[in-house]
């Protein structure tokens, strides 16, 4: 997949790329719907990624490639809103997160695809992000370590797409380990890298073929409910409630 998406790169701007992105998908095996809730989740980053290959321009222009959707586009930056051309918003969303952060990197060229099922709920959209914020943190040396490309990520997810996800997927796409499980707090943060290499034990992920969106799904819906529902309690989440508030 790395030489697919590196040999597509030669073709269309005619140059190897300066950087090679390989941005992980996830399995969550507990804790669904608690990292926007402020507790606690056990991810895994999987063998299936997103590459995204780049270099950056003179200009502040940026040409996108996207392999698995065979489409192109060229925006100039800076971006105040949405396109239309919806897969070109994550990897926007990066540039107006970084803008918030009182940086203005050039444009770049770009090209990405990869074997994470979209719409499966493996975390695709994560993994571009994550790998693409990685990618100009590289080339334009922004700076960010690896939990504050994570925190990027969810905010462009948040902010920019329009997605009021958790910082689950971001985390374990950009701090995941081989060999291991992610433990993290999703309130301060904290995290362990848990040992997973048992023999006894296999992970079977299925894709079922039934796709979702999460920007059109009930997860914005989802998340309001358990807002509403840590205010109707009088705590600052759920991760907060107690059995007997409950």
């Amino acid at each position: 997949m790395q030489q697919r998406i590196r040999d597509i790169f030669r073709e269309a701007f005619g140059t190897k790329p300066a950087f090679v992105v390989r941005g992980p998908g996830r399995v969550n095996l507990i804790g669904e719907h608690t990292d926007y809730n402020d507790g606690f989740v056990l991810p895994g980053a999987v063998d299936r990624a997103i590459w995204v290959a780049l270099s950056p321009r003179t200009d502040r222009t940026c040409h996108f490639v996207s392999v698995d959707l065979g489409e192109r586009l060229v925006v100039d930056l800076p971006v105040a809103a949405k396109t239309a051309t919806h897969w070109a918003n994550y990897l926007l969303g990066i540039y107006a997160e970084l803008a918030v952060d009182g940086h203005a990197p050039r444009g770049v060229n770009c090209v990405f695809g990869g074997n994470v099922p979209i719409g499966s709920g493996m975390s695709s959209s994560a993994a571009l992000e994550c790998a693409f914020a990685f990618g100009l943190n590289e080339a334009f040396g922004l700076g960010y370590d690896r939990v504050a490309l994570a925190r990027l990520g969810q905010r462009s997810e948040n902010r920019f797409v329009g997605v009021n996800c958790g910082i689950m997927d971001h985390f374990a796409s950009v701090l995941g380990v081989e060999g291991h499980l992610l433990h993290l707090d999703c309130r301060d943060l904290s995290f362990r890298n848990v040992p997973f290499t048992r023999t006894d034990v296999r992970v079977v992920l299925a894709d079922t073929q039934v796709r979702r969106a999460l920007a059109g799904s009930e997860y914005n819906v989802r998340r309001a409910q358990c807002e509403a529902g840590a205010t109707l309690l009088g705590v600052k989440s759920l991760r907060d409630a107690t059995p007997a508030m409950v």
